[in-house]
């Protein structure tokens, strides 16, 4: 009640949104903008915070879906004047870093991973095994370029070709925010191969800027009395009484799989 009485001051609050997981379009649990978007509004909207913070942990994914969620944060930063401040929890790698870079400033723990700035593409051929099987592959396409990278039949030089040329359009969209975002702040060695650091050669890099968490920096700044108000994504029904146990299973393992490619 104490904010409702005249001239008696309240003390400040930071909105904390939690980002944690695999970046998605679809996939129970998965971070995209469908999802996020009501969380994110509520949290720059609700209360005028003093500032928003974004706790991190994860190891990328769409890159579609990367820029929807960043894109979004930038805007109602800029509309309410509102600063945003990233922590890194395990890792803040590819997409995730995408959406630590859409922050005002990125703290992290000492062994946060950071980085992973590039694209990947990756899949299977099983033309090898179906030929060996007597299977015989049958597509018809109305488009020279409608079945690049069929799995099911031998890889082209010039499907390959395209998909790079593709893959580097993003990769330069990434660099792009990166740069936007981090300025002067970057060191000037090449940064943007795919490489990741560990919390202080992260900071040397200038991906990031300093070692912090997120409520001693949140005290230091905007002072001990600060008060944290938090967002996140809620379990449905079916998930809280343990009912979707395979999809859950299976999505575990996809997301088990990308934190793997950083030692997680």
């Amino acid at each position: 009640m104490k904010r409702w009485i005249p001239f008696v001051k309240s003390p400040p609050t930071v909105a904390v949104i939690r980002l944690a997981g695999v970046i998605a379009s679809g996939g129970r649990g998965a971070l995209n903008d469908e999802t996020l978007a009501p969380i994110i509004e509520k949290a720059f909207k609700r209360g005028k915070p003093a500032a928003v913070a974004l706790v991190i942990n994860s190891p990328g994914g769409s890159p579609v879906q990367s820029s929807l969620i960043g894109a979004r944060i930038r805007r109602l930063a800029d509309e309410n004047d509102i600063p945003v401040y990233a922590f890194v929890e395990d890792v803040a790698a590819s997409g995730g870093y995408w959406l630590a870079a859409a922050a005002d400033e990125i703290w992290a723990d000492e062994n946060s991973i950071i980085g992973s700035i590039g694209v990947i593409s990756a899949g299977f051929g099983a033309h090898v095994f179906l030929n060996r099987q007597g299977f015989e592959r049958r597509v018809h396409t109305a488009g020279k370029s409608k079945s690049m990278m069929d799995p099911f039949q031998k890889e082209k030089p010039e499907d390959v070709k395209r998909l790079k040329s593709l893959l580097s359009d993003i990769h330069e969209n990434f660099i792009a925010h990166v740069k936007a975002r981090r300025g002067s702040k970057l060191a000037d060695e090449d940064l943007f191969t795919g490489e990741i650091w560990v919390g202080r050669a992260a900071i040397e890099n200038g991906l990031i800027d300093g070692i912090a968490h997120i409520m001693p920096k949140m005290r230091e700044i905007y002072g001990e009395k600060v008060q944290f108000r938090r967002y996140g994504t809620k379990r449905g029904v079916m998930q809280r009484l343990g009912m979707s146990f395979v999809q859950d299973a299976l999505t575990g393992i996809e997301e088990r799989a990308e934190y793997a490619r950083y030692g997680l």
